[in-house]
C-alpha cells in the first residue's frame, strides 16, 4: 500500500460550474465523463497515484463539515488561491505554514465544500 487514499470524490449541485471552478482555480484538465451513469469530472492522476473526480449524484451532498481532503497544488499554491474567489469560492484559511511538510491552505468551493490545498515546503 503505497496510499492510504486511492480515490475520492467531490460532491456538487451544479456539475457545470463545479467543472469550471475547479479548472480555474487548479488549472488541471480535468476531463468531464460518465461513470455508471453518474456524471464525473476526473481530476488527472497517473496509474499509480491517488485519482479523484467531481461528481453529481443526489446522495452526494455538497458541505463544509466531515472529511478534509487536499488537491496538490505544487508550487503554485499562491496562483490557485489568487482565483479562488472570481471562481465563485472563499478562501477560509490563506496560505499557512505548516513545517517541514509544506504549505496548506483551505478554501469552499463553488459548491459550498470545504477542500485544502498543499504544497511542499519552500527551499
Amino acid at each position: 500500500m503505497n496510499n492510504a487514499i486511492n480515490w475520492f470524490e467531490i460532491p456538487t449541485t451544479d456539475f457545470d460550474r463545479a467543472l469550471t471552478f475547479y479548472r480555474t482555480v487548479t488549472g488541471y484538465d480535468i476531463r468531464a465523463g460518465e461513470f455508471m451513469d453518474v456524471p464525473h469530472g476526473f481530476f488527472p492522476a497517473d496509474q499509480s497515484g491517488v485519482g479523484g473526480a467531481i461528481i453529481s449524484r443526489a446522495d452526494a451532498v455538497p458541505s463544509m463539515h466531515g472529511a478534509l481532503m487536499y488537491l496538490n497544488a505544487g508550487n503554485a499554491l499562491d496562483a490557485m488561491l489568487a482565483r479562488v474567489a472570481a471562481a465563485g469560492g472563499q478562501v477560509l484559511l490563506p496560505a499557512t505554514v505548516i513545517g517541514e511538510q509544506g504549505v496548506i491552505a483551505i478554501i469552499r468551493d463553488s459548491e459550498g465544500n470545504r477542500v485544502g490545498l498543499h504544497a511542499p515546503p519552500v527551499s
